[in-house]
C-alpha cells in the first residue's frame, strides 16, 4: 500500500499547478472543507453534489476533488437545507473537499478546454511560444480548428457521438467551419470575444436567449454542447495527474446530469 498523502501537501501541489490567484473567480478555489489529515483514496467528479459525497463515502475516500464546489458569490451563506445535508455528510465521514473552478477551465494540459479539444480531436491554435492561443476574460476561450472540412452539422453530429449528448445548434448546418472557438460550461456570454478573434463557430456548454440573436445577426454558428457534458474531462485528467504524482488512487465518478 502506498504511503498516505498529507492533506496540506495535496493542497499545496494543486495550488501550485493551477495558480488560482490568477483568476477573478466566483468561488474560493482550493481546500474548501477540511477533513482528515491523511489521504489514501480520492474521488473526483464534476460537482460536489450529495450523490457524489455518498459515492465517495461508499468508496472509503478521504478526499473529493471537483470542478464545481461550494460557497459561490451572492449565494445564501446560511448552512441549512441542502447545504446543511451536504456539509454534514462530508464532515461525518471526515472527507476533504477540494474545488477548482476557472483555474481548471484554463489549465493548458488538464483543463476542461484542453481536454475537450483532446476528446473532440480539435487542433488548438498556438502562439509563438507554443502555448494555446486564447481570448476573452482571463483568456478562457480557446481558438483553433475542427477536423478539416467540417460543417456546422457535421461538427454537431461529432459532438453528439463523442460526448453522448445531442447539442443545440443555432446556425446553418451546411456552413463550413474554418475557425473554431470553445469554452466549456456556462461561457455563452463570451461569444463576442470569440467572434472578435475570428471564429465563425463558437461552442460552449449552455445557451441564453441573447445568444440566439447574436448568432443569427452575425452569421456565426453557436453550439450548446451541455455544461456537464463539456466539463467531465478536466477534473478526471487532474485526478489522473494526482495519482501519477503521488500514487494515491483517484477514481472519477460521473453523476449523470442532462444540462
Amino acid at each position: 500500500m502506498n504511503a498516505p498523502l498529507s492533506r496540506q501537501v495535496l493542497a499545496d501541489w494543486l495550488n501550485d499547478a493551477l495558480q488560482p490567484g490568477r483568476f477573478r473567480d466566483y468561488c474560493p478555489n482550493g481546500l474548501q472543507v477540511q477533513g482528515r489529515d491523511e489521504i489514501r483514496r480520492i474521488v473526483t467528479g464534476v460537482t460536489a453534489s450529495q450523490a457524489l459525497i455518498e459515492a465517495a463515502a461508499d468508496r472509503g475516500a478521504d478526499a473529493i476533488l471537483v470542478h464545481h464546489g461550494w460557497f459561490w458569490k451572492n449565494e445564501d451563506p446560511c448552512i441549512r437545507g441542502v447545504k446543511h445535508r451536504r456539509l454534514s455528510a462530508l464532515m461525518a465521514h471526515g472527507i476533504n473537499l477540494y474545488a477548482y473552478h476557472l483555474p481548471l477551465d484554463a489549465h493548458p494540459e488538464w483543463g476542461n478546454n484542453a481536454q475537450l479539444a483532446r476528446v473532440m480531436g480539435w487542433t488548438p491554435d498556438l502562439d509563438a511560444e507554443g502555448a494555446p492561443r486564447r481570448c476573452g476574460p482571463d483568456d478562457l476561450v480557446w481558438l483553433g480548428a475542427p477536423v478539416h472540412g467540417s460543417t456546422v452539422g457535421a461538427l454537431a453530429a461529432d459532438i453528439a457521438r463523442r460526448l453522448g449528448r445531442e447539442p443545440l445548434v443555432i446556425g446553418d448546418p451546411g456552413q463550413t467551419v474554418r475557425r473554431l472557438a470553445w469554452c466549456t460550461g456556462a461561457a455563452q456570454g463570451m461569444m463576442d470575444a470569440a467572434l472578435a478573434a475570428g471564429a465563425d463557430c463558437y461552442i460552449s456548454g449552455e445557451i441564453s436567449e441573447p445568444t440566439v440573436h447574436l448568432a443569427r445577426e452575425t452569421g456565426a454558428a453557436y453550439i450548446s454542447a451541455g455544461h456537464h457534458a463539456t466539463e467531465r474531462y478536466g477534473v478526471r485528467a487532474l485526478g489522473e495527474a494526482v495519482e501519477a504524482r503521488f500514487g494515491v488512487p483517484c477514481e472519477f465518478v460521473d453523476i449523470d446530469n442532462p444540462v
